[in-house]
């Protein structure tokens, strides 16, 4: 489980491209990315089950019901049915599906976008939504508060600023 936490920890975004099944640890694995994209023939399920263990195991009784809700996290991690792309993408588990002939060109094109975004803002991003499940919101605004103060002050910000008055796309540079 250590590389779940390790996954969580890291400040760059961590997309899963579920193409085929993502059971039992690939199910973790995906849950615990930033951002999960599948193809539409793409299945999903708590397998752990079926075979006489617990589905709750690598972070799945963390995730789960912090994406899908309790009752459709107890009913998946109990019965360990196969979700369907769709259906997975309709409660919440996955950004988009793509047909199976587009999946990997348009999987490129969102890892290109996030290439061309400020590094310190994603990671600033990641860190606040991670201890988000942890704060109360008052506590939640002031950490805000405190990362756009930081982000503030990078040359990516003031790269933005200027992209933005010059009406131009910004490059950013991880400064």
């Amino acid at each position: 489980s250590e590389i779940y936490m390790k996954m969580r920890r890291c400040p760059q975004p961590i997309i899963s491209l579920v193409h085929g099944a993502a059971s039992g640890g690939g199910f973790a694995f995906a849950l615990a990315s930033d951002i999960r994209i599948a193809g539409e023939s793409a299945r999903m399920n708590a397998a752990f089950i079926k075979i006489g263990l617990s589905s709750c195991d690598m972070g799945v009784s963390y995730f789960l019901p912090r994406l899908v809700g309790w009752q459709k996290a107890s009913a998946l991690s109990m019965l360990g049915d196969k979700l369907m792309a769709t259906d997975a993408e309709r409660f919440g588990m996955l950004y988009k599906v793509f047909l199976d002939e587009s999946f990997t060109g348009e999987s490129k094109k969102i890892a290109a976008t996030l290439a061309q975004m400020p590094t310190r803002g994603l990671a600033y991003t990641k860190q606040l939504l991670n201890i988000s499940f942890h704060s109360t919101y008052e506590e939640q605004l002031q950490e805000e508060d405190i990362y756009q103060q930081r982000a503030a002050q990078t040359a990516d910000y003031n790269e933005g600023i200027q992209a933005f008055l010059e009406k131009r796309q910004p490059v950013f540079k991880g400064e």
